[in-house]
């Protein structure tokens, strides 16, 4: 398996014990990565937590897989103060950029097979001066893929891919066009055929209103807006079908007919997979030169520092970044 690099995250958040236990977990798999985190921070958590975790300082990835079965290895990224549990200090806020953008140009180097990121909070960010919405707008611009970017959550039960993201509802409503949704689509049919090995994937898109605006009476996008885009697709010869209502789409008997969701706005796609299995919802960014994943979930600063953080999210974003990575290193060779 190729080694990953982990960033921080949050360091008032549950980052930091989600990497102890995920090592923990995985240390005798076929699974390796460096954290790109302040050693002394991980030391002070796994003493705290009574876990038992070695950790081992490098400064760069040379050795880091060979080691992982005996220790933590980790790449220094040095705290301005001590992290506090569910206190986020902004003196702090650069290390958690600085984080974010080892770990890229590792990805961008090939030193990693590519990159899963710990949960931050943005507002803590913006004093530090974090422009981004979000860590998928700020890789794609440390990537040089600006513009080319698509979320997509995967879970075991469903993958779904929001066409609008982090806007509010109304400001959603009115960017969406029939151009966000060629990019989305095409961008995930190629990412579903290289990175997930689906040979004809089958897109499925969703209407924007209740019954998919029910001919016209509740609404005029899914013509004025989807049926153009998805004339389109099926130009290219992409399977695509809808738009189908969003109330009826994510039944079981429904997920079984496509591969993804083409959904309309944030809420619209993530509700459904959170519902369905929270647990192994991984947030997959594509679109990019490199692989990034992430854990499905927030910092929960409620419970930082309690020792009762769940990895399963995390371990799920380690797995599906190393299958990735694989498939991508396959097609290159």
């Amino acid at each position: 398996m190729p080694l990953l690099a982990l960033t921080m995250g949050d360091p008032a958040g549950i980052g930091g014990e989600l990497t102890l236990r995920t090592w923990r977990a995985l240390l005798h798999t076929q699974h390796c990565f460096v954290a790109l985190d302040d050693p002394d921070r991980l030391a002070a958590l796994a003493a705290t937590m009574g876990c038992d975790v070695p950790i081992r300082v490098l400064t760069d990835t040379a050795g880091a897989a060979a080691m992982f079965r005996d220790a933590l290895p980790v790449i220094p990224v040095r705290l301005a103060n001590p992290a506090v549990p569910g206190r986020p200090d902004k003196a702090n806020a650069r290390a958690v950029i600085c984080s974010i953008e080892q770990a890229t140009h590792l990805a961008m180097q090939g030193a990693v097979g590519g990159i899963v990121t710990n949960p931050i909070n943005k507002a803590a960010l913006y004093d530090a001066g974090f422009a981004y919405p979000g860590h998928t707008e700020f890789l794609a611009a440390l990537t040089g893929a600006g513009g080319k970017q698509i979320m997509m959550l995967a879970s075991p039960q469903l993958r779904v891919v929001p066409v609008t993201v982090h806007a509010s509802l109304r400001e959603s409503l009115a960017m969406l066009s029939s151009d966000m949704i060629l990019l989305a689509a095409r961008t995930t049919h190629a990412a579903l055929r290289r990175d997930f090995g689906i040979a004809h994937p089958r897109l499925a898109m969703a209407g924007l209103n209740p019954h998919a605006g029910e001919q016209g009476a509740l609404g005029d996008e899914e013509t004025t807006i989807i049926a153009p885009a998805m004339a389109a697709l099926r130009a290219d010869g992409i399977d695509v079908t809808g738009p189908w209502p969003p109330d009826t789409m994510f039944t079981a008997a429904a997920r079984a007919r496509y591969d993804v969701a083409i959904c309309m706005y944030h809420d619209q796609a993530l509700i459904p997979l959170k519902t369905l299995d929270m647990d192994h919802g991984v947030n997959v960014t594509l679109g990019l030169p490199i692989v990034r994943t992430s854990p499905d979930h927030g910092t929960a600063y409620d419970i930082a520092g309690k020792g009762i953080a769940d990895p399963t999210s995390l371990i799920a974003a380690i797995e599906l970044a190393a299958t990735l990575a694989e498939r991508r290193a396959a097609a290159k060779a």
